[in-house]
């Protein structure tokens, strides 16, 4: 897979179905030989009803394991996060 075939994807958590983003808005985190380790989303308004506070305005990174994903389909990306200990940063 191409990572120009991740841009666009908007990223669905299988455990609760709530959509995180979209990969356009994302980093990855590269390993040294290129594979992806982890996809790192940042919004602004915090991850509201996944683990951010609906007042917080600042900036929050969701970093997204690669071994979290599940199924990567034509429009989307899914992963499984029960909790916030599955986050690695």
């Amino acid at each position: 897979m191409l990572l120009s075939d991740l841009a666009g994807k908007e990223i669905i958590n299988l455990h609760n179905g709530a959509k995180l983003g979209l990969v356009g808005d994302a980093d990855l985190d590269i390993s040294f030989n290129g594979s992806v380790e982890a996809i790192i989303l940042t919004s602004r308004g915090g991850f509201s009803g996944f683990w951010g506070s609906k007042g917080d305005r600042d900036r929050e990174n969701l970093v997204i394991p690669w071994q979290t994903v599940k199924k990567v389909g034509s429009e989307v990306i899914i992963i499984d996060l029960q909790n916030r200990s599955d986050r690695i940063r």
